[in-house]
């Protein structure tokens, strides 16, 4: 009797061997490794001033380098997806202009890279801008921001404190601040100029980070503007050199 015990408590033994890293393989495949090293989905939001006000630095602060910077080193889009425009304005800007505006921004961070960080730009007068918690849809609108200061703010959700690999951006928002004129700053130097100001945001939208320092003063991510301003419409030097860097 001892002898049939034995040996089934061995089998069992035997069995439960066999059975157990089949069982953490299983697991492995529902739940990839590297997973839970993203870290905790954040939020970091940029508040674009005007020349001349006080300069807050966002959540994260990031460093500067060669006169470009990042969101966090690795943090950057890995799929495309579209976006959309609410042409609601009350300066009576078309919605053609609008989009032709932001397809250019698009255009000047992607003309220098393989990858494409933008999806289509979609005009839709229903969406909104909220930045409480990530709703699926990357969203730019024109809206009463209560800081005269502020030309612009654009908010970035994200995997920001992982291992730089697993870091990713999944959603954006942008919010124009109606306190300014928009416009065309090539026929109206009294207006904040949309394209200049739409191809610095969008920067923020694709990874990169805002430069303070008087060095840096001619790159798209320089993080002041005024009326009248078209030069962050190309990008720079430490521009060119950051995003390359980002999407290699």
């Amino acid at each position: 009797m001892r002898k049939i015990i034995l040996t089934l408590s061995l089998f069992l033994l035997l069995l439960v061997t066999l059975v157990t890293p089949l069982a953490r393989a299983q697991n492995e495949v529902e739940r990839p490794r590297g997973l839970e090293d993203k870290g905790p989905l954040t939020k970091i939001t940029f508040i674009h001033y005007k020349n001349g006000t006080v300069r807050q630095y966002p959540a994260t602060k990031p460093k500067v380098s060669a006169c470009y910077t990042f969101l966090a080193s690795g943090a950057k889009w890995k799929t495309t997806e579209e976006y959309l425009i609410n042409p609601i304005n009350q300066d009576g800007l078309s919605g053609d202009f609008i989009k032709d505006a932001f397809d250019k921004g698009t255009t000047a961070w992607e003309s220098q890279v393989s990858f494409n960080i933008f999806g289509s730009s979609i005009l839709d007068s229903a969406s909104v801008y909220q930045t409480e918690s990530p709703d699926g849809e990357n969203v730019v609108v024109f809206d009463d921001y209560p800081d005269n200061g502020v030309i612009a703010i654009t908010s970035v959700w994200g995997y920001f404190s992982g291992p730089p690999k697993t870091r990713e951006l999944i959603e954006w928002d942008m919010l124009l601040n109606e306190r300014f004129v928009w416009g065309n700053a090539d026929g109206n130097e009294s207006v904040m100029d949309l394209q200049n100001i739409a191809t610095h945001e969008l920067g923020h939208s694709a990874g990169m980070g805002d430069l303070y320092t008087t060095d840096c003063n001619l790159e798209t991510m320089f993080g002041y503007s005024s009326e009248g301003e078209i030069i962050k419409r190309d990008l720079n030097s430490g521009d060119i050199v950051g995003i390359k860097k980002l999407y290699p």
